[in-house]
C-alpha cells in the first residue's frame, strides 16, 4: 500500500485547503531545485551542448513513457509537447484521414469548448462537407452510427465530473466503424485508465492538473501501437522527422510516436513535469481512486448537511464521476470568491457551478472537514454577498 497523502512533497500555503488540483496542481517541492539545475548547471554551463550532455533531446520521450505508466499506455506510444488543443487537432486530423468516406465528427455538448473549437476550425480548414454533432452526454451512445468517422470525447466532464464509460463507448465506436479519440485532461492521475485495454486509437491529455506539471506544462498524445507507423501527422514539424538533423528538404515522419512531435520541446517545463512524475513512483492508481471517492463522498455528505442552498451537480454515484464534485448555486461566482478569501480554493464554471477537486496525494479527511466548516460559514452568514466578491476577474 502506498502512503497517502504525500503532503510533504508539495509546497502549499499554510492554512489553505486546496480543492482545485483538477484545474492546476500545486508546486512539487523539488521542482525548484530541478529548475535551478536545468537553468544554472545545464543551460548556464553546458549551453547548447546540454541537448546531448543533459539529454534534453530525449526528455519528451522519457516523460511520455512515465505518463504512459499512469494511463495504461506501452512504452513509446505517448509523445509530449505543445498544448492540449494542438494535440486534439493532431489526433482529429489523423483520425479523419483514416475514414475519408465518412463526414461526421461526434462529440457531446458538455465537452470542453476548446476541443469543439478545434473540431470546428479543422472542419473549416478541410472544407469537405464535414459535420460536428454534439448530442447531450447521455445520448452519445445512441448517436454512434455508421455515418460517424470519429468519436471524440472527454472522459470526465470538466463541469460536473460526469464520467463516460470508456470501454463501452469505444466498443460502440468500433462496432460502427468509427475511430475513437479520448481526452484525458481530467482523467490522467485522477482515475485508473487502461488505454491498451480500451483499444482506442488515440488519446490526448494535459499535465498541469492532476500530474502537477505547472502552468503551461506540455500536453501529450497517445497512438495505439499498431497504428504508429501509418498515422499521418497534420502538422509535420521538424522534431517529428525521422532524422531532424539530416535537414532533408522534404518531410519523412519518424517511425515512432515521435512523428507527432512538432517543434522544439520546452525543456524547463518538461523538466518540472519530469520531477513531478517522481511523486507517482510506486503509487497505485486503484488506491488513488479509492481514496478520492472516500474524500468526495465525505465532502458531499458534509456540504449537503451544512449548506442546504447548494445543489449537487455531479452524479450521485461515485463510480459515475471523476475526482471532482460540483455544486450549483445561483450566485456561484461571488460564493467561490468568498471561499477563496477564506482559504478554501475551488473554482467557478459558468453559468452556476462551483467545482472542487479531490487529490489524495495532498488531501486527507481532516482537510475535507475543515473545508466543509469554512464553506458552511460562508453560506450561513451570507459572506458571499460582500461587494468585494461580485466583480469578475478575467480568470474564473
Amino acid at each position: 500500500m502506498t502512503d497517502l497523502p504525500k503532503k510533504e512533497l508539495f509546497s502549499l500555503p499554510e492554512g489553505v485547503i486546496y480543492l482545485d488540483g483538477n484545474s492546476l496542481g500545486p508546486l512539487p517541492r523539488k521542482a525548484r531545485a530541478r529548475v535551478a539545475q536545468v537553468i544554472d548547471a545545464e543551460w548556464g554551463q553546458e549551453l547548447i551542448k546540454a541537448w546531448n550532455t543533459a539529454d534534453w533531446i530525449g526528455l519528451p520521450k522519457q516523460v511520455g513513457d512515465r505518463i504512459g505508466g499512469l494511463v495504461g499506455a506501452p512504452e513509446g506510444t505517448i509523445a509530449t509537447g505543445d498544448t492540449l488543443s494542438i494535440k486534439v487537432y493532431q489526433a482529429l486530423a489523423a483520425a479523419l484521414k483514416m475514414r475519408l468516406d465518412r463526414k461526421v465528427i461526434l462529440s457531446d455538448s458538455g465537452n470542453f469548448p476548446s476541443d469543439l473549437y478545434m473540431a470546428e476550425g479543422l472542419i473549416e480548414t478541410i472544407d469537405k462537407g464535414l459535420e460536428l454533432r454534439t448530442p447531450a452526454p447521455e445520448a452519445v451512445l445512441e448517436a454512434i452510427t455508421d455515418e460517424v468517422a470519429v468519436v471524440m470525447l472527454t472522459q470526465v466532464d470538466y463541469r460536473t465530473g460526469r464520467m463516460h464509460d470508456m470501454q463501452a463507448l469505444t466498443r460502440a465506436a468500433h462496432a460502427a466503424g468509427a475511430v475513437m479519440i479520448w481526452d484525458l485532461a481530467h482523467s490522467a492521475g485522477a482515475v485508473p485508465v487502461d488505454l491498451m485495454a480500451s483499444e482506442a486509437e488515440f488519446a490526448v491529455g494535459c499535465t498541469y492538473k492532476y500530474l502537477n506539471g505547472g502552468p503551461g506544462a506540455p500536453a501529450f498524445i497517445y497512438v495505439r501501437p499498431d497504428l504508429i507507423e501509418t498515422v499521418e501527422p497534420a502538422l509535420s514539424g521538424w522534431m517529428g522527422h525521422d532524422a531532424p538533423f539530416a535537414m532533408e528538404r522534404h518531410y519523412r515522419p519518424a517511425m515512432t510516436t515521435e512523428r507527432l512531435r512538432i517543434g522544439t520541446p520546452p525543456i524547463v517545463q518538461l523538466s518540472i513535469l519530469d520531477e513531478a512524475m517522481n511523486i507517482w513512483e510506486g503509487v497505485d492508481m486503484a488506491e488513488i481512486r479509492a481514496a478520492s471517492i472516500e474524500l468526495s463522498e465525505l465532502f458531499i455528505r458534509e456540504i449537503e448537511a451544512r449548506c442546504p442552498d447548494l445543489t449537487l451537480a455531479s452524479p450521485r454515484d461515485p463510480q459515475q464521476r471523476g475526482s471532482q464534485v460540483s455544486f450549483a448555486f445561483d450566485n456561484s461566482y461571488p460564493a467561490m470568491q468568498a471561499l477563496i478569501a477564506h482559504d478554501v480554493i475551488g473554482d467557478f464554471r459558468a453559468p452556476d457551478i462551483m467545482r472542487f477537486g479531490f487529490t489524495p496525494l495532498y488531501l486527507d479527511a481532516d482537510d475535507i472537514l475543515v473545508a466543509a466548516g469554512r464553506i458552511e460559514r460562508v453560506f450561513r452568514d451570507g459572506l458571499w454577498r460582500d461587494p468585494a466578491y461580485q466583480t469578475r476577474s478575467r480568470v474564473t
